[in-house]
């Protein structure tokens, strides 16, 4: 690895976590920060470095996309370990836009909203409180009506099942296949690195989420104006490849989409999701999914060498 001392305008990086996924984040305001992959992966490193899932740089959006700086004044450059661009997932989101509240260039009040440019586009993230909530976008089901009358399209096996349970494959900014175990004994059990299959294969990767539907709370999530709505939750494990994600919110999105497809007419709009990191909320509307959940800064720390 790289011991290629970092540039010394780097004055310091922020540890952050959003339910779990943690990131370091760093401010350049004139484009000169940007860090090589070999020194992204120092720092990342859990062993030798601060340790994060990623590194995300806050750049002004008009030395990356001047076309794109009118509707949203910082860009979010986020880097995975190995220093390849990372997709949107809405925990860096909410991640980066308490960073630039806390580097004094966004302000941001209670129930406002601001844009953010990525390389997926501009994202509007508004802020509730202490949480952020985030368009995430529309969905669609793959496997078309016949897979949403059947309520699945296909069957998926892992370690820790007795056997092979059906699966609702559900495209929400990637390729999401939702299964749904019948008790918390079996989704505690599930072993997240094991093997597991998809029949049929999938033509691309796609991130696995098994879920238990735990019913309906009545008044558990507040609307905008504060009044209380009829709130369905769920409880989530969600595997990457061979990875078990401490959250997910793409996954939260696409967990909410299936189970409230499974659930049929009348079902809630709004879903508590609670993953081993923490718990999301999954609103439904206008053919939208919009992800809401705290960001919590950690610390700031400088390089030595």
């Amino acid at each position: 690895m790289s011991q290629t001392p970092l540039p010394v305008h780097i004055p310091a990086f922020v540890k952050a976590h959003a339910t779990g996924v943690d990131f370091l984040l760093h401010l350049d305001r004139d484009g000169t920060s940007e860090l090589p992959a070999a020194q992204i992966s120092r720092l990342t490193d859990r062993s030798t470095g601060a340790g994060a899932t990623g590194l995300i740089r806050a750049v002004p959006t008009a030395l990356i996309d001047p076309q794109a700086a009118a509707g949203a004044e910082w860009f979010m450059d986020s880097r995975g370990p190995d220093g390849s661009p990372l997709d949107v997932d809405g925990d860096d989101l909410r991640v980066f836009v308490a960073f630039l509240q806390h580097a004094g260039v966004l302000d941001l009040p209670d129930r406002a909203e601001t844009a953010v440019a990525t390389r997926s586009g501009v994202f509007t993230v508004r802020r509730e409180g202490q949480e952020y909530a985030v368009d995430m976008g529309p969905w669609t089901f793959p496997g078309g009506d016949d897979a949403l009358a059947d309520g699945f399209d296909l069957s998926v096996i892992a370690e820790g099942l007795t056997e092979q349970r059906p699966g609702l494959r559900v495209n929400l900014r990637g390729e999401h296949v939702v299964v749904a175990l019948q008790d918390e004994e079996t989704l505690a059990g599930l072993s997240m690195t094991g093997p597991a299959q998809v029949d049929p294969p999938l033509e691309g990767p796609a991130m696995l989420e098994f879920v238990l539907p735990l019913g309906e709370q009545e008044g558990a999530e507040p609307d905008a104006a504060g009044a209380p709505v009829r709130t369905g939750v769920i409880r989530m494990r969600a595997r990457s490849g061979p990875a078990e994600r401490r959250s997910s919110g793409t996954g939260a999105c696409a967990a909410a989409v299936a189970v409230r497809e499974w659930f049929g007419d009348g079902a809630p709009q709004t879903w508590q999701v609670h993953t081993p990191g923490g718990r999301l909320r999954v609103r439904m509307t206008g053919g939208h999914t919009e992800l809401a959940g705290p960001a919590q800064l950690i610390g700031t720390f400088s390089v030595l060498s």
